[in-house]
């Protein structure tokens, strides 16, 4: 039976997300920007904190652990081994490749270093999901703060080869900017025109634009497109290494 996900806006504009085994009750956290809002959630549907699941160690993603572990003591905390020296006090550490349980489903750690070093994403293939908070985002992808265009292109990479049918939990609301972004590089794509419209309403509704489909990112988001001839053209570099279009779309980006 796959994982109950449930997703909780914090903060301005970040989300965690729970996800729950209806079978034997465990419960995981994926980030902590905040507590209230995620206490408030376990209460209401009287689930108990089993897990906590870091991707990184940026505060917008850690702060709220203190306060959460306060009121679920016995909760165990995992997170990135590289990554160790400057999160809370970790139970378990993890590297690529290694495994965790939520009650009966096994997540798989993936390295997506490149927004920081040491970045993390659980991928949970019973229930077609991935947590990759600042990694792959919606019709985005996050700053490179401390790695690389080439290092984030391969974690990319990794995500991307994942089942289409896999859904992606990513950590904020930025779609509406990214999609203005995005139309940049690809204005005449019409998945990409239709999603940015899409989005458009549901920000006017105040409704989340995450989750997404990772069909949906290969088919509309710049940072996975790097591989594409047209994109390749639109961005003056047709031939060129994709980790190199990728690194020049990141900076574009990042000036837009």
């Amino acid at each position: 039976m796959p994982l109950e996900i449930i997703t909780i806006p914090c903060l301005q504009d970040n989300y965690a997300y729970l996800a729950h085994d209806r079978v034997s009750g465990a419960t995981a956290i994926i980030d902590i920007p905040e507590a209230p809002p995620i206490l408030a959630e376990l209460s209401a549907r009287n689930w108990n904190l089993t897990d906590v699941l870091i991707t990184h160690h940026h505060d917008d993603h850690i702060q709220g652990l203190s306060a959460l572990l306060a009121k679920y003591p016995d909760a165990h905390v995992h997170g990135a081994n590289a990554d160790a020296y400057r999160l809370p006090p970790l139970d378990i550490a993890l590297g690529e490749g290694d495994t965790l349980q939520i009650g009966a489903e096994t997540g798989h750690v993936i390295d997506v270093s490149g927004h920081t070093i040491g970045h993390i994403a659980f991928h949970f293939p019973d229930s077609d999901a991935v947590f990759t908070a600042d990694s792959l985002m919606a019709l985005g992808c996050g700053r490179l703060f401390e790695g690389t265009g080439p290092q984030m292109w391969a974690s990319l990479s990794k995500l991307a080869a994942l089942p289409a049918n896999t859904t992606v939990y990513s950590g904020h609301e930025y779609a509406a900017a990214n999609a203005k972004f995005a139309l940049t590089i690809e204005p005449n794509n019409p998945g990409l025109i239709l999603r940015a419209e899409q989005i458009t309403a549901a920000r006017a509704a105040r409704t989340p634009t995450v989750p997404s489909q990772l069909t949906l990112e290969l088919a509309t988001n710049p940072f996975l497109r790097a591989a594409i001839p047209s994109v390749q053209a639109h961005v003056g570099m047709q031939g060129a290494d994709p980790a190199d279009v990728f690194t020049e779309i990141r900076a574009r980006k990042d000036r837009f």
